[in-house]
């Protein structure tokens, strides 16, 4: 049961901001979304470290057509639930300086994203995992498009168009398994695994690449991203938050719990492919970053090279690998938030986001100089953040799985140094000027916001144990069924 209330409880109240048009909508927004932040907490006190799904809820829905309502949690969903639920409330927070137009709507939208998030990482049905997949796509559109700036409309259509096209290509991979699934056709995930494995060779190509293209779209991977830089830096700040850090995890998961175990073939005849693909949108997207005068897009640009990382180590089969794409997630999710929080924070003051126009504002801000200090050398996986940890185990993965490959992924520890480096001398360094002499440092509700996540960075960074042995058992499930399978092939 708390469970189905994770999922639901955020859609209930939500149906409830957007028919009732309440003047205190945020604090309800957030009250509802520290309920469920509780709730997540609680299952992370039941939870024991096994490869099974526990908490799972397993009922008829079309009986027809084999579709259950079929949810679980296991090491793998628990992290990105627990991200997902940390952050919203902190995401909510974050607009409680501004003055948002329809603030029922806007949070209830926000609310409904948070639903289907929690759905796609806790689905065990493929049809159901495909439904709350595109359910999460409404909420976020008409966030950017009503809340966004100059151009949404144009942007957000083309950033709709490309998922949605992702989406429908893993579509039809979900039905071909289903009518391959023996016996009585079925979506259930152990049926799709069982069928995806007895495709040939060829067949497990296409599917690896009609839902790879899915996956690639979201999270994104070169080249697919071009919808990313436009759409993250229009959106409001608190759309852009939900899309970098939590909603492209949502391609990560996919490659993890419905791509390679599915095909396990087609990802070894095709994961060499897709890794050069993941390692030129790392070296390609952090040149971009390095050039780049607005600090919003700038951040838009690294996220593709931090996501280009962890698709590589992921596609590599191996368990660090596996496991470095976990923490990385958490890590990037906390990080990409902060920073795009911080950038938010200038621009209120400034009302600018070009570098060129800022400087000297550690002059004027100590304490947001500091934030912004730990938030960039998590970005840049400094050792004893929480940046580091992800990143050794990923490039670690890589140099063991080709040698130039990891080297050439290597390269994005230091590029991202440069951009960093380059951003905080440009808009932290220096005098202050006609812009930023007048600016005020942290306000009391934005260091409630960024010292958590100050404490979150050091803490991962220090000890990631804990998290590591939560996803262990799942992760070591996956790779068992990948070997074995492969094992028995030869």
């Amino acid at each position: 049961m708390i469970l189905s209330f994770l999922i639901f409880w955020p859609l209930f109240v939500s149906i409830i901001l957007l028919v009732v048009r309440f003047k205190n909508a945020k604090e309800l927004a957030l009250g509802a979304s520290i309920i469920e932040l509780a709730a997540s907490l609680f299952i992370v006190s039941q939870f024991t470290k096994t490869a099974e799904p526990q908490f799972v809820v397993n009922v008829p829905w079309i009986t027809s057509l084999g579709i259950n309502f079929n949810v679980g949690i296991d090491g793998i969903s628990l992290l990105l639930v627990l991200l997902t639920t940390v952050l919203v409330p902190f995401i909510i927070l974050s607009s409680f300086g501004s003055a948002e137009k329809r603030p029922s709507s806007f949070y209830g939208l926000i609310l409904m994203m948070q639903m289907a998030l929690v759905g796609v990482f806790t689905a065990r049905d493929g049809f159901l995992f495909y439904l709350f997949w595109e359910m999460a796509l409404i909420p976020i559109y008409f966030i950017c498009l009503i809340w966004g700036g100059e151009g949404s409309g144009k942007i957000t259509l083309k950033f709709f168009i490309y998922t949605l096209t992702g989406s429908l290509f893993m579509l039809v991979a979900l039905v071909y398994l289903y009518l391959q699934t023996s016996g009585t056709h079925t979506f259930e995930i152990g049926a799709l695994y069982e069928a995806g494995r007895l495709l040939s060779v060829s067949e497990q190509s296409i599917i690896f690449w009609a839902m790879f293209l899915a996956f690639a779209i979201k999270m994104p991977v070169f080249p697919f991203h071009t919808w990313q830089p436009d759409t993250y830096t229009v959106s409001p700040v608190q759309g852009t938050m939900l899309l970098s850090a939590i909603m492209l995890k949502m391609g990560i998961y996919g490659v993890i719990r419905w791509l390679i175990p599915v095909v396990p073939l087609g990802t070894q005849e095709w994961g060499n492919v897709a890794i050069i693909l993941s390692v030129i949108g790392i070296i390609y997207a952090s040149c971009i970053a390095i050039v780049q005068n607005d600090f919003k897009r700038l951040v838009a640009y690294s996220s593709i090279a931090h996501v280009g990382l962890i698709s590589a180590g992921l596609l590599t089969l191996s368990k660090i690998g596996m496991q470095g794409a976990m923490i990385q997630m958490l890590s990037h999710g906390i990080t990409v938030f902060a920073m795009f929080y911080i950038i938010e924070i200038i621009f209120q003051r400034t009302k600018t986001r070009s570098l060129a126009q800022l400087g000297g504002i550690r002059n004027v801000a100590p304490v947001l100089s500091s934030v912004f200090i730990v938030v960039m050398l998590g970005s840049v996986a400094l050792p004893l953040t929480s940046g580091f940890v992800g990143e050794f185990l990923l490039i670690n993965s890589l140099v063991q799985y080709q040698i130039v490959i990891g080297s050439v992924a290597g390269i994005t520890i230091i590029l991202g140094a440069v951009y960093m480096l380059r951003t905080f001398q440009k808009a932290m360094s220096g005098e202050t000027n006609k812009v930023t002499s007048g600016f005020i440092d942290l306000t009391t509700q934005e260091k409630l916001v960024l010292f958590p996540m100050v404490v979150l960075i050091i803490a991962i960074g220090v000890y990631p144990t804990p998290l590591l042995d939560i996803s262990e058992a799942a992760v070591n499930n996956i790779l068992v069924i990948v070997s074995d399978f492969s094992a028995s092939v030869k």
